[in-house]
């Protein structure tokens, strides 16, 4: 073999190492995290207005996948509905669930106390 035959091996080897993938062959992943605040103002919309799943997690501050678990619920308070095979929420049904949150949240106690009212003694 030949010098320049080598050489023209290892420049071939050399320039496969080189190759990245494309972007359209990588799978992309979904954002599980929480999104942004809303950038609009869900007091000033029209109640029969729809929601994206996005758009309605930066509302009540939760993560797209927590919206997801709750739609596997038929019975949680937060309702949606599915137009063209995507979950849409109504503006009407983002502000009775926040309603609902703002009653239902109780203040917090701790861990030694009995859920019963009677506090436990040292």
């Amino acid at each position: 073999m030949s010098g320049k035959d080598e050489k023209g091996r290892i420049e071939a080897i050399e320039s496969l190492g080189n190759l990245k993938m494309p972007p359209a062959t990588k799978r992309r992943r979904k954002n599980r995290g929480m999104p942004p605040p809303a950038t609009f103002d869900i007091d000033s919309l029209p109640g029969s207005s729809n929601l994206t799943v996005l758009e309605a997690a930066a509302v009540i501050r939760r993560t797209p996948g927590a919206l997801e678990q709750w739609r596997r619920d038929p019975n949680h308070p937060l309702k949606w509905r599915y137009v063209d095979g995507r979950p849409l929420y109504r503006v009407d049904a983002v502000r009775d669930y926040l309603a609902g949150c703002d009653k239902s949240t109780k203040p917090a106690q701790p861990h030694s106390v009995p859920g019963d009212g009677r506090a436990v003694r040292p």
